[in-house]
């Protein structure tokens, strides 16, 4: 699969609405997670991590964090479900770690901290936002390369990631090339529609021809 032109052609919208079509109807994360900066996309393999709460100081700080960001692979991104305590499970030291081992980006569901230090490496990040609140005596990571849900959709290793300003679409692997076989051909169709509306034609008529609006 060409990540490069899932990146430059495609984006959230149009495979989440592929997705739709197929029957696969609760496929995007919650519309909190968002990128740091607008411009961001992300394509990707999910490399799921699982990040529990700890109330007070943990044998081991961070639980297995070093070992999941070690284990990060080329074109992986770091999908973290964190625990429910409000502190930061992203920052400027792990986006150098992911980004030098290869990592396509990092999508939290929860906080990030070190705002400018992760904006200063061009490397994509998305989170539900900053908060600077520390992980270290209040959440671990548990296990990595594991099945996870986030707010009911569920995501395993290796599934599709796809991320940008209007959110971010899980793609289960097996569907991966119909998804992005169908998506590509949905994308040629809507640049043929606007073409003809910004030549005149109605949305009834583009809608009635190419069916997609």
């Amino acid at each position: 699969m060409d990540l490069e032109i899932i990146r430059t052609e495609l984006g959230s919208a149009v495979v989440g609405d592929v997705l739709d079509r197929l029957g696969h109807r609760h496929r995007f994360l919650p519309p909190e997670v968002q990128p740091l900066d607008r411009s961001m996309t992300v394509a990707g393999w999910a490399m799921p991590v699982l990040i529990g709460d700890v109330f007070g100081e943990p044998a081991e700080p961070f639980g297995r964090l070093t070992e999941a960001l070690d284990d990060l692979h080329q074109d992986d991104i770091y999908l973290a479900r964190s625990g429910r305590l409000a502190c930061a499970a992203w920052g400027e030291l792990l986006t150098a770690t992911a980004r030098v081992r290869g990592a396509a980006g990092a999508v939290i569901d929860g906080y990030h901290r070190d705002t400018r230090g992760v904006l200063a490496q061009s490397w994509p990040v998305f989170s539900r936002g900053a908060y600077a609140q520390d992980a270290g005596a209040r959440a671990a990571v548990l296990d990595f390369r594991v099945p996870i849900e986030i707010e009911g959709v569920a995501v395993t290793p290796g599934d599709l990631l796809v991320g940008d300003a209007d959110g971010v679409v899980v793609v289960p692997a097996e569907v991966v090339p119909e998804v992005v076989e169908a998506a590509l051909e949905k994308v040629r169709a809507e640049r043929e529609v606007r073409r003809e509306i910004e030549a005149g034609m109605t949305s009834t008529e583009a809608y009635r021809r190419y069916g997609v609006l």
